[in-house]
């Protein structure tokens, strides 16, 4: 497919933003004038569009932000808001899009890209994979029985959630997958719409606080719902109180949801298994600069290992060939040449990265090519928990 006939641009005039903003609003069925509050969080400075013929067809969003594997934080960019008009969908416009996007990203030496899919297809085109995990999961406030509050509850106004910001760094370094976020995710976490409320609470003393929460409360004609829109719980006392703050909401509030991963750990403290996932969805990542990539994050400890790659990237040739990954001491260094003995394209390396699928099930799907020396020494270097995200972007 031609995509010479787009243009790819950063957005300065008032009259193209606000027609990106009305294609936003159609294509994510958002109500009139929605678009006015999101581009001004995200900053008109982070949105690209795709131009034919000096007309906006359609853009999208990139958030600047960091993702942790390993206990290390890798820079990534987060990808939001893609959007065409209808009239252009199927012309090319969306592929011409996310790749000259993509070749942005490489320029300014972004390791990797995360977005959310609308559409496997066309991301999968431009080189993106399934990586990890974003679950809500859903428990009858009845079904928790948890009857103990070891700590203290202080009540917080979550708009100024820079209170919560160390709290949450603290879990996201060890919690494989979890973002460095950009402000705009707070914002859109601790600022309610003109429909509800968002309660926030500290636990523990408030010098030195274990966890908090911040959640809504709605009623719905059949049932009443607490929806935790974030939380962080640094000690098992917070654990526990955590679910013991919730449980006694029992007599106004049925049901209770939060966002984690397919394995959540907040459940084993619970007297039965009655917590089930309500909504599963999987995140997609690109490596775009393989030797950031792979050099920046951390990978097990007690690991000392090399992994012979051959990969291929047709978008970005830097990427293509033969590498070879050294792993010690928790690091890892790439060097060109090698082997070859694990061959994969560019996609295949995302789930591998992650560990969201271990390398002989990405074999057996016939993502990857490897002899058993190659397998075992990747099952050694990217072993780790299963990837998983909270937060919605």
């Amino acid at each position: 497919m031609n995509t010479d006939k787009f243009q790819y641009s950063t957005l300065t005039d008032k009259k193209d933003i606000q027609h990106l903003g009305s294609i936003l609003e159609q294509c994510f069925i958002m109500s009139s004038g929605d678009s006015e509050i999101y581009i001004p969080r995200i900053g008109v400075d982070k949105l690209r569009a795709i131009y034919q013929n000096q007309q906006v067809v359609g853009g999208l969003a990139i958030i600047p932000m960091g993702q942790w594997w390993g206990g290390e934080c890798v820079p990534m960019t987060g990808i939001a808001a893609v959007g065409i008009a209808p009239e252009y969908r199927g012309s090319g416009a969306a592929i011409a899009l996310i790749e000259k996007t993509i070749q942005e990203l490489y320029q300014q030496e972004v390791p990797i890209s995360v977005l959310y899919p609308a559409t496997q297809r066309l991301y999968r085109k431009a080189g993106y994979e399934q990586a990890g995990s974003y679950c809500t999961w859903e428990i009858s406030t009845e079904n928790i029985q948890v009857r103990e509050k070891p700590l203290p509850l202080q009540p917080v106004d979550p708009k100024n959630h820079l209170i919560f910001h160390n709290l949450y760094q603290q879990q996201a370094k060890f919690t494989h997958g979890y973002l460095e976020r950009h402000s705009a995710i707070w914002q859109g976490l601790t600022q309610p719409d003109s429909r509800e409320t968002v309660y926030g609470y500290l636990m523990g003393d408030k010098d030195q606080p274990q966890g908090y929460i911040i959640f809504t409360q709605e009623r719905t004609q059949n049932t009443t719902v607490l929806s935790v829109r974030d939380w962080t719980m640094l000690t098992n006392a917070a654990v526990r109180t955590f679910w013991t703050f919730i449980a006694n909401h029992r007599s106004q509030i049925d049901k209770v949801r939060w966002k984690s991963s397919v394995i959540d750990s907040l459940t084993l403290l619970l007297p039965e298994q009655t917590a089930k996932i309500a909504h599963h969805q999987r995140w997609m990542l690109r490596i775009i600069n393989l030797v950031k990539a792979l050099e920046m994050r951390a990978y097990p400890p007690g690991v000392s290992a090399e992994l012979h790659l051959a990969v291929k990237d047709d978008l970005l040739p830097a990427n293509n060939g033969k590498f070879i990954l050294s792993v010690a001491n928790s690091r890892g260094k790439v060097t060109q040449g090698g082997k070859g003995e694990l061959q994969l394209d560019i996609k295949g390396l995302a789930p591998l990265y992650t560990n969201l699928f271990s390398p002989q099930q990405l074999q057996l799907t016939g993502k990857l090519q490897a002899t058993e020396t190659a397998l075992l020494a990747a099952t050694q270097i990217f072993a780790a928990s299963s990837p998983g995200m909270v937060d919605f972007f």
